[in-house]
């Protein structure tokens, strides 16, 4: 192909040519090409002009322009070129050149849009050609075009990539474990694993800041010589994790219904909202059982006893509790368990909403969770700290009481 007075013409390989008022003659006009495509009607066209080369008859007057024009194209219709306007694209030094190797292997990836496909193109032929070719094309598509289409997904591929969506941006490592369990050959395995020692980095680093943080409380104060008095710092802002505290301390001290609703109509998303939510359902059906004992007069001491809410809060004030201590609150499966034994036992609730029960009923705690006493006591004392409550208020794996028991444990030195 040659460009002549701005336009393109297609030429025979055996075309010869003296004189440049005969290119008319025995060329065709790219234009018409064009034309004669969009005349069909097709909603979607594709040129690919791989012919930018050193123009074979530049000895003859008014035909010495190298490479091609660019072209105005009919809506619905894609114009790729090897190179830029004007520009003469290169040769392959093993058959094929630049630019057919770098479409010849983007063409077939499934499920990418051709204008992404020739991009990709025209950074590995930039690349290849030390920046000496640069391909080019125009686009008035309407329509989306795929040289090949992305294949639908399974049922099973559905879940498995909405799980993993579920768990990409998680902070804590369970969900993370249980998906790699749960499908050991995923292709999102590599990025799981990343993520989980990228957690697992944050949580060892968090415990020694923890233990520094401790450390310098502990140090004797020095003594500096009296310096000039600085202006007192601007108030700082007032954190709401403090207002939650203190809410949901009075319901639970309380016990009301109407203390718990308190709180969640002031933070309905707050990090104690479904502790709060929670416990709001045990006073219900506490009520209820209430109203059928008061029919029942006979079996009343039973009913209630029954109803008795399994309070997820830490252990009694002043009451010190240790490692093998049963707790006296929590939810039914706590009460009556001591810390010793609970690290063995099976989770209560699903690290994830909607979690097959198969990938962790009936599964021993101890098969995510490096649950020793030392390290369950540098967990305990991430939980005093008010910034981890968001981490308390979470269901798994044995609901907020637990944390909060162990936040108690904590607190009296982990004995």
């Amino acid at each position: 192909a040659v460009q002549s007075f701005g336009n393109n013409y297609l030429l025979p390989v055996d075309a010869s040519l003296t004189d440049a008022a005969d290119l008319s003659l025995v060329a065709v006009p790219a234009q018409a090409v064009l034309r004669q495509m969009f005349s069909a009607k097709n909603k979607t066209n594709i040129v690919i002009l791989d012919a930018c080369r050193n123009n074979p008859f530049e000895a003859i007057p008014d035909l010495n322009d190298n490479g091609l024009a660019e072209m105005k194209s009919p809506t619905g219709t894609f114009l790729a070129y090897s190179t830029s306007p004007g520009a003469v694209a290169l040769d392959g030094l093993d058959g094929n050149s630049p630019f057919t190797k770098a479409l010849a292997r983007e063409i077939p990836a499934a499920g990418v849009p051709i204008e992404q496909v020739f991009k990709n193109v025209r950074v590995k032929v930039i690349e290849e050609t030390q920046g000496q070719q640069t391909p080019w094309d125009t686009s008035s598509l309407t329509d989306d075009f795929y040289f090949v289409a992305q294949e639908e997904k399974t049922k099973e591929e559905i879940a498995e990539l909405q799980l993993w969506e579920s768990v990409r941006f998680s902070t804590d490592p369970v969900p993370v474990v249980l998906f790699m369990r749960g499908y050991p050959d995923s292709e999102y395995i590599p990025e799981a694993r990343t993520l989980l020692e990228k957690i697992i980095n944050s949580e060892l680093d968090e415990g020694t800041e923890t233990a520094d943080a401790q450390a310098q409380q502990e140090a004797p104060p020095l003594e500096i010589a009296a310096a000039e008095p600085e202006p007192a710092p601007a108030p700082a802002p007032v954190d709401t994790t403090q207002k939650q505290e203190r809410l949901i301390g009075i319901a639970q001290s309380t016990g009301t219904a109407s203390d718990f609703q308190a709180y969640l109509d002031a933070f309905p998303e707050g990090i104690y909202a479904e502790f709060a939510a929670f416990e709001l359902k045990v006073l219900a059906d506490k009520a209820e059982r209430a109203a059928a004992a008061a029919q029942a007069p006979t079996q009343q001491q039973e009913i209630v006893v029954a109803a008795a809410p399994s309070r997820a809060a830490p252990a009694p004030m002043g009451t010190e509790l240790t490692w093998t201590m049963p707790f006296t609150s929590g939810v039914d499966g706590l009460i009556g368990k001591s810390i010793e034994e609970l690290v063995t036992l099976s989770p209560l609730f699903p690290p994830i909403e909607g979690l097959p029960e198969e990938l962790w009923k009936e599964q021993s705690c101890s098969n995510c969770h490096q649950w020793t006493k030392e390290a369950l006591c540098t967990q305990g004392q991430t939980y005093v700290n008010a910034g981890n409550n968001d981490a308390i208020s979470k269901q798994h794996p044995y609901g907020g009481g637990f944390k909060m028991n162990v936040r108690s444990w904590a607190e009296g030195g982990c004995k």
